[in-house]
């Protein structure tokens, strides 16, 4: 019933600005400046993910450049004093690397985003390979489908499924990602149920009804 749900490889960007393990600091800024982009996969071997250095990353050199910190900071912040000290990518990154694969879905991604406070995230193969690179603004790029392409998903997943013998025919309009049925249907209580799914298309901003039941017998 459920149309296929995008995925990664859908939005990603396939062109990705990465450095290795031995790029130092300077080149490592010069990079993110050029690119304009706030963190760089890092890479070993086959084009093999092996960690994350982002501007946070590299903001404790700053912080930490002319100070002293006292016995409670430097206790407490052990990670970034250690960064202050790092000169090369290798010592800087953030290591595991969280990456997904370009078959995730977007809401997958979403989540690990939202769970791991991050911006974008690698996309890899089944070998740890870098094959792209995702961001949140990738993500919503699904928002921008075209309205007369909601409606008839839909029209095909939803409205046929659940209402398929109305008691006046259900129409379905999509103006800027809300959907909006209107009809009378034979069984209100499916009302909820259709809602659910219809937010579950991807693109889809919000649902409105005006649907009816059967009328009163007097």
């Amino acid at each position: 019933m459920h149309g296929t749900p995008h995925i990664v490889s859908d939005v990603m960007t396939h062109t990705v600005a990465a450095v290795g393990r031995g790029a130092n600091f300077k080149e490592i800024v010069r990079m993110m400046q050029e690119w304009r982009v706030s963190a760089l996969p890092v890479l070993e071997g086959e084009s093999r993910v092996v960690g994350v250095v982002s501007e946070a990353d590299l903001l404790p050199k700053e912080e930490f450049r002319d100070s002293d910190p006292d016995r409670y900071t430097q206790l407490r912040r052990l990670s970034d004093l250690a960064k202050a000290g790092a000169v090369t990518a290798g010592e800087l990154m953030t290591a595991p690397a969280l990456t997904v694969r370009p078959d995730t879905t977007l809401a997958q991604a979403a989540r690990a985003m939202a769970h791991a406070r991050v911006k974008r995230l690698p996309v890899v193969d089944g070998h740890g390979r870098l094959e792209g690179i995702v961001s949140r603004a990738d993500l919503l790029k699904v928002f921008l489908r075209a309205d007369e392409e909601l409606a008839e998903e839909v029209r095909r997943e939803v409205v046929s499924y659940l209402f398929p013998a109305p008691l006046l025919p259900v129409r379905v309009a999509v103006r800027d990602g809300v959907v909006t049925l209107t009809g009378r249907i034979r069984d209100t209580s499916l009302v909820p149920a259709a809602a659910r799914l219809i937010r579950a298309v991807e693109g889809v901003v919000d649902v409105e009804f005006d649907l009816s039941g059967p009328a009163r017998q007097t």
